[in-house]
């Protein structure tokens, strides 16, 4: 160190003494160092060299890669920075396009699989279509962990939804009818239909991504109820629907109480998993209970005769964000 104070141009004029110092026996260096007036600037980078070897010989053994600052010089590192961050971005970047283009694959070959097995009747168009609504929001939250962890990676997933949204807008408006389209996603084939139901699906999905994202369970628990629970709701009433909930004819007791099970034990599912991933943090002590009564919130507003007047892909996702930042706060 005494030589880089002998060449840095930083340095008083005291070069013979520095000498000195750095050949006196330890008990005279002391006090000489302590003789030897220094300019602020050399007795600051002395305080600087004496804390870098100090953290530098107190390190275990480390590679480049986890302590790029201990290798090269002060240039170097001051453009090894920028470097290293342009990388990272430019990782994560790729590995968000190609997570979207995962998502969006496996979104499109969801849809044409039932499309399939509609044609050739496997399974009728109605309930295809509630297959539809069940699986393809699900297997969204569920592609959630393969984006990358950068803070961008929120929009690269909204990307998904907002795609299958423009491609609604497109056909419900008749600029590009899909005739295949809109027989697998609405309930009387008229392309309208594409502007209201499944264009709130997508827009659910969309907000679900982008203000929740995988460090909320609001998200998650909204996106459970709207297409577990209710797809579910509307399968099992169809089904075991003969005795009707007594303030709405087009409801039945069977799927209410469907839509409040299955909706608690996905909404159980998918906190368990992004918490084993580690993403979430729950309280399961309390966990439950709380997930109930937000189940039962939205299934008792997924019941009220207002269909005509909202859809229910509209109100049971607010209900249930809702009640779950009421009993979350998060």
């Amino acid at each position: 160190f005494s030589r880089f104070l002998k060449t840095s141009p930083l340095s008083p004029p005291h070069n013979s003494s520095l000498s000195e110092l750095s050949s006196a026996p330890a008990g005279e260096a002391v006090e000489m160092e302590a003789k030897i007036p220094l300019s602020p600037i050399s007795h600051q980078l002395y305080r600087s060299s004496s804390r870098f070897w100090n953290t530098a010989t107190t390190l275990p053994f480390c590679s480049p890669v986890s302590y790029p600052y201990l290798i090269g010089s002060s240039s170097q590192l001051r453009a090894r920075h920028p470097l290293i961050s342009f990388a990272v971005t430019k990782v994560s970047l790729l590995h968000d396009l190609g997570a979207t283009g995962a998502v969006l694959g496996g979104a499109y070959a969801l849809v044409l699989s039932f499309e399939s097995l509609t044609k050739r009747n496997v399974i009728s168009q109605r309930l295809s279509r509630k297959l539809v609504h069940i699986l393809s929001g699900l297997l969204f939250v569920l592609s959630w962990p393969i984006f990358s962890p950068s803070k961008e990676a929120r929009y690269f997933a909204a990307l998904v939804p907002l795609v299958n949204c423009v491609r609604l807008v497109v056909n419900g408006l008749s600029i590009s009818p899909n005739s295949t389209l809109i027989k697998s996603v609405t309930r009387e084939g008229r392309p309208e239909e594409l502007l209201r139901g499944p264009l709130f699906y997508v827009l659910a999905l969309l907000v679900s991504a982008v203000f929740f994202w995988r460090d909320s369970p609001i998200g998650m628990i909204s996106l459970a109820m709207m297409c577990g629970g209710d797809g579910i709701a509307d399968i099992m009433g169809r089904k075991f629907g003969s005795q009707k909930i007594p303030y709405n004819p087009r409801k039945s007791l069977a799927g209410s109480i469907s839509m409040f099970i299955f909706g608690f034990i996905i909404s159980i599912g998918l906190l368990y998993y992004y918490s084993s991933l580690g993403y979430l943090h729950m309280n399961w002590e309390t966990t439950f209970t709380k997930v109930a009564i937000v189940s039962m919130v939205a299934t008792l507003v997924e019941s009220l005769p207002i269909t005509d007047q909202i859809d229910d892909n509209v109100s049971v996702p607010l209900a249930t964000i809702m009640a779950a930042y009421v009993s979350f706060g998060y």
